[in-house]
């Protein structure tokens, strides 16, 4: 392509990275956020992606490679514009696509002719089609007569320190011909390997398929968990033992539940679009009610473990991030888990290194008085030594403290 302009629209936990990505293979990108308060934190130099250092976002601003905007007109100056914003859940569980729609109706009046535009955001198979490019179409500048449509489902692994956008599969899904090998020639630019799909479909499909898997076998082993607890068996002894088969298994531990933005949501996006097409994954629907379960039998375990004799036990969560080694509390099992052990009587803080703030309340330290923890995400710099050396039991939820006298594992 002879004009490397790239907008993205979004510039969160998968626009960033993606913009870094594409200012480190030459592109001159362009991120777009309706937030102006994060445009300007951006534009000082300021990451608020953990993945993403000041430094890079710096260096790539000096560099005249890197600007936000507030302002969606500026995608009229690129020859690619990428979607990459979040498509959670509404209230009652069913996709949510209100920021992807809106998305596309802010840039669709300023796209230039010949522009490929890309979603990057997870939805269900034909949302490219049937969403996204008839808001387009609706939109478009009248001088607008051709313009280039694929997905790209993000594969973004918060935290990660192997995989990221360069060295991570991409799939690629275009309408036509002539926009996947324009989509294909993109990607090809930023990562290491791209993987061609025949249809978008094929490509958003993937992705709903990669996390629906992931539900699926977590909450499998989560009620296999609660069978071998109740027999007095070990289940990592049990898993590590089954992981040594050299083939057709794949270990997952058990823990308080799922979180983040993809193993929660994306799954709920299959089951809708199967009961949209009259059918209905049951298989799938029944993980989630074990997965949202999760927390509640983690709770009664934990107070179980309690040696007090009031009537309100005091619990320490340790570690509220849904996954270790982040801040983020997208979606964090903690939440399920803190609700189970107030809706049990029981009295609840928090501590996480890596969590300022979470859902309105501080962190407190691991000196605060508790009758038992929860060790819920493996946080750097959990001091779960001094609990024990006080006495207080320790629920272990990521099986890294169970040789420790004073641990139990989940």
């Amino acid at each position: 392509m002879s004009n490397k302009t790239l907008a993205i629209v979004g510039q969160g936990y998968v626009g960033l990275p993606l913009a870094m990505a594409a200012v480190d293979a030459g592109w001159t990108v362009i991120g777009i956020e309706k937030s102006v308060a994060r445009v300007d934190q951006l534009n000082s130099g300021s990451s608020h992606v953990e993945d993403i250092s000041d430094k890079r976002l710096a260096k790539a601003i000096a560099d005249s490679r890197y600007v936000a905007s507030s302002d969606p007109s500026a995608v009229a100056s690129a020859s690619v514009v990428t979607i990459c914003v979040p498509t959670p859940l509404d209230d009652a569980r069913n996709p949510d696509l209100e920021l992807l729609e809106s998305a596309t109706k802010d840039v669709s009046p300023f796209l230039a002719n010949e522009t490929l535009l890309v979603s990057e955001s997870t939805s269900y198979p034909g949302t490219l089609r049937d969403v996204i490019i008839p808001i387009v179409n609706s939109l478009k500048p009248a001088i607008t007569k051709t313009l280039y449509f694929a997905s790209a489902p993000e594969r973004v692994n918060p935290g990660d320190p192997v995989w990221d956008q360069k060295n991570t599969p991409r799939l690629v899904g275009g309408i036509d011909e002539e926009s996947q090998k324009r989509a294909l020639a993109f990607y090809n630019s930023i990562c290491d390997s791209v993987v061609a799909t025949s249809t978008p479909e094929i490509a958003e499909a993937a992705k709903i398929l990669e996390n629906t898997f992931r539900l699926v076998n977590i909450a499998m082993i989560n009620e296999f968990t609660q069978l071998c607890s109740a027999q007095g068996i070990n289940v990592h002894e049990v898993i590590n033992a089954a992981a040594t088969k050299p083939y057709g298994f794949m270990p997952f531990r058990p823990g308080v539940g799922i979180g983040g933005h993809c193993i929660p949501v994306d799954p709920l996006y299959l089951t809708w679009w199967a009961r949209k097409g009259g059918q209905v994954a049951s298989l799938v629907e029944r993980s989630d009610e074990i997965s949202n379960q999760m927390p509640i039998y983690v709770a009664e375990r934990a107070l179980a473990l309690s040696k007090a004799s009031t009537s309100t036990p005091k619990v320490l969560i340790m570690g509220v991030a849904y996954k270790p080694g982040v801040g983020d509390v997208r979606e964090t099992p903690a939440s399920a888990l803190r609700a189970a052990l107030v809706a049990r009587g029981a009295e609840v803080a928090w501590v996480d290194p890596l969590v300022p703030l979470w859902e309105g309340t501080k962190p407190v330290t691991e000196a605060w008085d508790c009758d038992v923890a929860i060790v819920a995400t493996n946080q750097p710099g959990l001091d779960v030594k001094s609990l024990l050396a006080k006495g207080i039991p320790v629920l272990d939820c990521t099986n890294n403290y169970g040789e420790q006298d004073g641990v139990q594992l989940l």
